[in-house]
């Protein structure tokens, strides 16, 4: 992010260099004391100038804005967002959510990191720069986030956090899994005490924690975390000394749970921010970002004001960066919105770094992709398979085998469940009638000879046919679940031999097919084309009998090992507890 000097800051803020831009006749929402008056807002470059009466910073080439009648509010921060989930470049989300108030989010950019390293990063960051949204990175606690580590294209650890927490973007240590700190991970300690000494913030990922956890973690110097399944839960990192951010994603839902922390059991809400982690392109154009976040925090009885705090300044003090956003006060990035008002929260036009971007719901410019390096487009390494490759291998007419159970409702959770499935030629086979499929992981980096390991799930409710994606965090290995076998195969070859993306198989043809070229996991597709292309695979895949929420949504997340029970990765079936591969075959139910 580009600076200005601290003379021409003050030169501005004093008058001396007159505004490009005021905006005049709004009612100001000031975070900062949580009133509401009638103030001007006066923009020179990228920042704020001053507020209030700024008739002094009027020069004959000043711009006016008439927002009479309005309210004025800071941009919106989302707090926790891995934005390559929503399958879009940096590019193409930052116009998807613009338009909705959102000018910031806090980012690690994880998933371009494990595909294609810190070049991939940089050059992520260098994208957000020339968008109207801004990154303030985290650098990743370590890559693979994935107990026991999978297979991943670069691993991140003390060496490069000493390189990167030097780093002008670096603003903190992100994502830090409970797990590597309650095992006293030495590479994980070293990257904290590392943070500790350059005295940055470290983020915290503790879902479902117990007590003694939450002990530990802030004890460790974790100051904020976003995964809380429960307002108790909640309310206990909030009374150990923790910030909360409450998430709304597209497949995990718990602002109404978690805002009780304030409506019902009185919690402060200044600290408390809000997050959405991973959203669908389709839902953001549906239903707004984080504007949609604020509104509903009001409907819950947050008061406006308050639900405006949580969305801006909030979230910035939090990660200590509310000497750049978060509110609309001099020196701060320019970044404002004009509302309807308080109580109803429709944005109607963004101001990003001090120029009007959006207006209406829409961006103003068409948003230009830039040229992609080879480090955002390595190829896929993964070995050929076959329909007999896809199993798991087992002796006599049957066997008893632990299924990967899906939660229906929250796609992060998983337990499992012993049954009774058919062997055939030595392999254990699906059974649709009882929604046991296959899933398979298929290593994409080469360097596991890009072999694919084959488990068994149920919930997805495929009655024949397959869906695979590329895109799956925290390692983006090919994962697909499938009924049959040949099509399972051709899906897996079909991502790899195109690069990545998310495809829907069956009867041996390939029936939607969105490609994913940049790093594999994102596209440079407008919006509303990647809305419809999500529409579509979801269509296709609830065609073939599946009755999740999002079958993709549930899809992608399948490898992630943070969160109790199970997972599967290219090492096989993972059991959360244990924090190691499993013996389908010697089934517990979790």
């Amino acid at each position: 992010m580009n600076q200005p000097s601290l003379r021409q800051l003050i030169d501005a803020g004093e008058g001396i260099v007159k505004a490009d831009r005021i905006i005049r006749g709004g009612q100001l929402v000031n975070v900062c004391t949580g009133e509401i008056y009638p103030a001007d807002v006066a923009i020179t470059g990228d920042r704020i100038a001053a507020t209030g009466d700024v008739a002094a910073y009027e020069g004959p080439d000043t711009e006016i804005v008439d927002a009479t009648g309005k309210y004025l509010t800071p941009g919106l921060i989302d707090g926790h967002l891995h934005l390559e989930c929503s399958k879009l470049s940096v590019t193409m989300f930052a116009d998807a959510v613009v338009r909705y108030g959102t000018t910031s989010v806090i980012s690690g950019l994880d998933q371009f990191l494990v595909v294609a390293g810190l070049d991939g990063v940089r050059e992520a960051l260098r994208e957000a720069d020339a968008s109207p949204m801004k990154i303030f990175w985290g650098a990743p606690f370590k890559t693979p986030y994935t107990l026991p580590e999978t297979t991943v294209g670069f691993s991140f650890g003390p060496e490069e956090h000493a390189e990167t927490q030097e780093w002008a973007e670096c603003f903190g240590v992100w994502e830090t899994v409970a797990e590597f700190v309650l095992n006293r991970d030495e590479k994980v300690l070293r990257a904290l005490e590392l943070a500790h000494r350059n005295r940055l913030p470290i983020f915290g990922c503790a879902p479902m924690a117990a007590p003694t956890t939450i002990n530990a973690l802030a004890a460790a110097g974790v100051r904020l975390d976003h995964e809380s399944y429960t307002a108790e839960e909640a309310l206990m990192k909030l009374r150990a000394g923790m910030s909360l951010l409450i998430r709304e994603s597209s497949v995990a839902h718990f602002m109404n749970e978690n805002v009780r922390t304030v409506t019902e059991f009185g919690a402060q809400s200044r600290r408390v921010g809000f997050c959405t982690d991973d959203m669908h392109v389709a839902d953001i154009l549906r239903e707004g970002h984080l504007d949609k976040l604020v509104r509903m925090a009001i409907k819950a009885g947050v008061r406006p004001v308050e639900a405006i705090q949580m969305a801006t300044l909030n979230c910035a003090e939090m990660y200590r960066i509310d000497h750049l956003v978060g509110s609309l006060t001099p020196g701060r990035y320019a970044d404002v919105l004009i509302v309807d008002s308080p109580e109803s929260f429709q944005v109607e036009r963004v101001f990003a770094r001090g120029e009007l971007v959006a207006e209406g719901g829409r961006t103003l410019n068409a948003p230009q992709a830039p040229e992609r390096s080879a480090a955002l487009s390595p190829a896929f390494q993964v070995a050929p398979v076959t329909a007999d490759g896809v199993g798991v291998r087992a002796e006599g007419d049957s066997a008893d085998v632990l299924v990967v159970e899906m939660d229906r409702t929250v796609p992060f959770v998983r337990k499992g469940v012993p049954m009774t499935l058919p062997v055939v030629d030595g392999t254990v086979r699906a059974d649709t009638d009882r929604d046991a499929l296959y899933v398979t992981v298929s290593e994409r980096y080469g360097k596991n000879d890009g072999a694919t390991v084959t488990a068994m799930i149920n919930g997805f409710g495929l009655r024949s046919g397959a869906i695979a994606s590329s895109a799956a965090p925290d390692d983006n290995n090919i994962i697909c679940v499938g009924a049959d076998r040949t099509d399972i195969a051709l899906a897996v070859n079909h991502l790899s031999e195109h690069g990545g993306g998310q495809v829907v198989v069956e009867n041996g043809e390939i029936k939607e097919f969105l490609p994913l070229p940049v790093a594999g996991i994102v596209s440079d597709l407008a919006p509303e084309e990647m809305a419809a292309a999500e529409d579509r695979l979801e269509a296709a895949a609830r065609a073939l009998g599946c009755e999740l929420p999002s079958a993709f949504g549930f899809l992608i997340f399948l490898e992630i090992t943070a969160i109790p029970e199970y997972a599967i990765t290219d090492l096989g079936v993972v059991n959360y507890h244990t924090q190691d591969v499993v013996d389908i075959l010697a089934p517990a139910a979790g």
